[in-house]
């Protein structure tokens, strides 16, 4: 008897939303993987995740989860407080009988560890915030199956505190003005790039000022910017649509730099014939361009305003910070450009405010001691 080959289903989006298809798509695909880890998790796990699904953004519940299936493979590898080969395998009552301090040495391994990837050996080191997330996941597992009534106490409690930066003790990394007018000159003539590197701004010079103008007026969020679509934009109202954290959506004005950069790429360069018709963004390919290929053009183009090497130009995130920094420099109102840039709490948007770019320059300025001497003398 031959076997039955069983072919993978394709999913379709059968779209009744006002979302854009690659939204929904987008969510979907956050969905799916969520549904894998799960698979791979214990069945006693199921009102943890039933729990995330309800309470948790969708990034997050991934994240959380990545986070749980890690502190189990853990739990396998590294400790012998289960005896199960697989995390799917271990039993409740083996995690009833971990302690507060077994999850401070595990939040202690995630600091740096090792993984063997057969050919080479790659080093993980995370920083407070990313231990910060780690503890939080584990936290609300254990109150869960406190909840639930699976294990006897609830040992978050004893869970060693991570400090983490608070507000305002991390400078804010952002470009100042004319730093800004140095890259839009950089991507507008090709000054500043290799020769490499001009061959492709030849075929994406006007894709990536667009992308660049968009990131410093709205302070859009990587995400928010590589899901543009061309029907996001309708240019006779004078406004587009993006779609935010929440599940929110948002109508922006359209300024006059905006409607010329994103046109000029529209009617110039973008290829009209391109296998992704909707994206308004594409790669060489004819695709919707990647996140990473959007990190990378920014980090490039900012390496050329901050006069430093590729690697430690700024990120998208950055340019988010350079719009917030622009706008309240301006004279804007904090809470507008809350609004704008859609941050949940005015304190974050606060942290801008604060932050005086000049400031720093200023104070030195009038402390030349050593040209007050010659002055003097």
């Amino acid at each position: 008897m031959g076997k039955t080959k069983i072919t993978k289903k394709e999913y379709r989006i059968h779209n009744k939303s006002d979302k854009p298809d690659n939204i929904v798509e987008k969510e979907n695909q956050i969905y799916l993987e969520c549904e894998k880890i799960e698979e791979e998790l214990p069945r006693f796990l199921r009102q943890y995740f039933v729990y995330l699904k309800g309470n948790i953004l969708p990034m997050s519940r991934l994240a959380y989860l990545r986070d749980v299936r890690f502190f189990f493979n853990y739990l396998i590898s590294e400790t012998d407080l289960t005896k199960a080969q697989s995390a799917k395998d271990i039993t409740v009552s083996e995690i009833d009988n971990i302690r507060a301090s077994d999850i401070n040495l595990f939040i202690d391994y995630c600091r740096k560890y090792t993984v063997d990837e057969g050919d080479s050996i790659v080093v993980y080191e995370n920083s407070n915030k990313t231990l910060a997330r780690k503890k939080s996941s584990i936290s609300v597992l254990f109150k869960q199956l406190y909840r639930d009534g699976l294990i006897k106490e609830n040992i978050t409690d004893g869970f060693d505190p991570i400090r983490v930066p608070k507000p305002g003790e991390k400078e804010i990394k952002a470009l100042q003005d004319d730093e800004v007018m140095i890259m839009l000159d950089a991507v507008t003539t090709g000054s500043h790039l290799t020769e490499h590197e001009k061959k492709y701004w030849e075929k994406t010079k006007l894709r990536d000022k667009a992308i660049l103008v968009l990131f410093l007026t709205y302070g859009l969020r990587l995400s928010e910017l590589e899901q543009l679509n061309i029907s996001s934009f309708n240019f006779s109202r004078g406004d587009f649509k993006i779609y935010r954290k929440r599940g929110k959506e948002s109508t922006m004005p359209i300024n006059r730099s905006v409607e010329i950069v994103v046109k000029d790429y529209i009617d110039n360069e973008r290829n009209p014939e391109a296998s992704d018709e909707e994206a308004l963004f594409l790669s060489l390919q004819g695709k919707r361009i990647t996140s990473r290929a959007i990190r990378d053009l920014v980090k490039k183009y900012t390496s050329i305003a901050l006069s430093t090497s590729r690697k430690d130009g700024y990120s998208p995130h950055k340019l988010r910070a350079t719009a917030a920094t622009s706008l309240i420099g301006r004279g804007n109102s904090i809470y507008d450009v809350q609004a704008l840039l859609d941050h949940e709490q005015v304190t974050t948007t606060q942290l801008y405010a604060s932050h005086k770019i000049n400031v720093k320059r200023d104070l030195v300025n009038d402390m030349e001691w050593e040209l007050e001497r010659k002055e003097d003398n």
